[in-house]
């Protein structure tokens, strides 16, 4: 039934004038979830709160509920036409009314991590697409069919929106900044093993998979407590996110996962300085693939020590900074890192060597990404102590990766366990720090096995890769205009 709804919705708004990329499909649909979720959750804490014989006090006053605009219903539990707005009438309340009382719940919010917050930020970030009235009745009636009332729902309807987010990732370059292949997320979730009561931690949380795939990890866990699952709810992720549409999208996510109020910050993460940054501030456990390839201003560079106008490279030492003495971290970055011969490339790996221990690097093949013309590695690193040795591993599903053959969960098992143990084999081997050159710091992966397997790609891989090629260009010149 839900899948057959998504497929419904999407359907209609394919029809839309507002509504061109499978990214306004995923937006269009997430502000009417949330908001049909949000209509669930009050329905459930109001009959929680009468079980107790105490009044609840609802969020949205009356007019603003989702039973009154969205989906009145007549005595026999169906959709009340009489009632229910359609058309203009519909279109003109979602925009002039709805929106900007939504708005303003970030003024009146206690905090920025309650839900009023939440809703206030949402609906001060997105705006309505579904130009046609008739059209968003049609979808409201699609929403309002589905159900989030017990855990086996929420489970099925967040598959499908993981789904959403992934084929909006395959749409382009922009859609892919969004999206990490979830079996790299697992993997890299299982080497740094987050336990109850850590705080972890995402500087560019895109769709939030990092923070939805850890809260699976550590609610599969034996013998939780009801004080652990407050404690996973409450106080154990944290992310912050600079696109609005990615920041709709991750607290979409997290809730669907089954985390009430995300402690999801929208913010530019790089303008915050790290000299402002305290013990308090920091995190047990770091997971994330920073956007690379993007310019930052030189007012945003003045914030770190290693200045440089590639992204990536100051979010690393965002991530440095921010991880707790023994705190433990994943990251996602492009191989060229490892080898890069410019002064600030040399200077971020000696500072990486010298204040934490990285002790795995994982190569990953091309086609990893899907969309993304670049190969990247994922670093793995525990600061407070200098680096020693450094394991590497080199990733070969043996076939041709790309929108066909994505990567799977059973790709990644054998670099699981040869990592627990950092074990030598055909795909994988230690260097000593000691031994690489003091000047440049190069780490490039250099398999003394045989060297890297070089595969055919398809030609519609080539033209993918071209095609992400082209956008990332474009987007360059747009970004060099912009400083001229």
């Amino acid at each position: 039934m839900f899948e057959q709804a998504f497929k419904n919705i999407d359907d209609i708004l394919f029809k839309e004038a507002g509504c061109t990329t499978e990214l306004d499909y995923t937006e269009q649909t997430s502000w009417l979830l949330f908001l049909k979720y949000l209509d669930s959750l009050e329905l459930d804490r109001a009959i929680a709160a009468e079980l107790e014989g105490k009044k609840y006090a609802f969020i949205l006053d009356p007019a603003y509920r989702w039973e009154t605009w969205a989906a009145p219903k007549d005595t026999d539990g169906k959709l009340d036409h009489n009632k229910a707005l359609t058309g203009d009438d519909l279109r003109d309340f979602v925009d002039r009314k709805l929106f900007p009382y939504l708005h303003g719940f970030k003024q009146k919010a206690s905090g920025p991590n309650t839900i009023e917050y939440k809703v206030g930020e949402i609906f001060g970030e997105i705006k309505n697409k579904i130009h046609s009235g008739y059209s968003l009745r049609d979808i409201i009636e699609h929403i309002d069919a589905l159900r989030f009332r017990s855990q086996l729902e929420k489970h099925e309807l967040s598959h499908l929106y993981e789904a959403k987010i992934k084929n909006m990732g395959n749409a382009g370059r922009n859609g892919g900044e969004y999206y990490t292949p979830r079996p790299l997320i697992r993997a890299m979730v299982h080497v740094v093993r987050p336990t109850v009561g850590e705080r972890i931690y995402d500087a560019a949380c895109g769709s939030a998979g990092f923070l939805c795939e850890s809260f699976d990890y550590l609610k599969a866990g034996k013998n939780l407590t009801t004080s652990d699952l407050k404690t996973l709810q409450e106080r154990t992720f944290y992310g912050k996110e600079k696109k609005s549409l990615a920041y709709v999208i991750a607290i979409m996510n997290l809730i669907l996962h089954g985390i009430d109020a995300p402690n999801i910050v929208h913010t530019n993460t790089l303008t915050e300085n790290l000299a402002d940054v305290q013990d308090k501030d920091r995190f047990d456990v770091i997971l994330a693939n920073p956007p690379f390839g993007g310019k930052e201003r030189k007012e945003v560079q003045q914030n770190f020590p290693i200045r440089t106008g590639e992204t990536a490279f100051l979010f690393l030492q965002h991530f440095i900074k921010m991880l707790k003495a023994g705190g433990r971290a994943g990251v996602v970055i492009k191989n060229t890192f490892l080898s890069n011969t410019d002064n600030a490339s040399a200077s971020l790996r000696k500072l990486l060597l010298e204040s934490c221990n990285l002790h795995t690097v994982l190569d990953c093949p091309g086609g990893t990404f899907q969309g993304a013309g670049v190969k990247t590695v994922v670093l793995f690193f525990e600061k407070g102590a200098p680096t020693r040795r450094v394991w590497y591993y080199q990733l070969d599903p043996g076939r041709n990766m790309g929108k066909t053959n994505p990567l799977n969960d059973a790709d990644l098992v054998e670099f699981v366990a040869l990592q627990s143990t950092f074990a030598d084999s055909a795909k994988s081997w230690s260097v000593d720090v000691a031994g690489i050159d003091a000047t440049t710091f190069d780490l490039s992966v250099k398999n003394p096995n045989g060297g890297e397997v070089v595969a055919h790609r398809n030609p519609q891989d080539i033209m993918d890769q071209i095609a992400a090629l082209d956008a990332e260009a474009a987007e360059v010149l747009t970004t060099i205009r912009e400083l001229l």
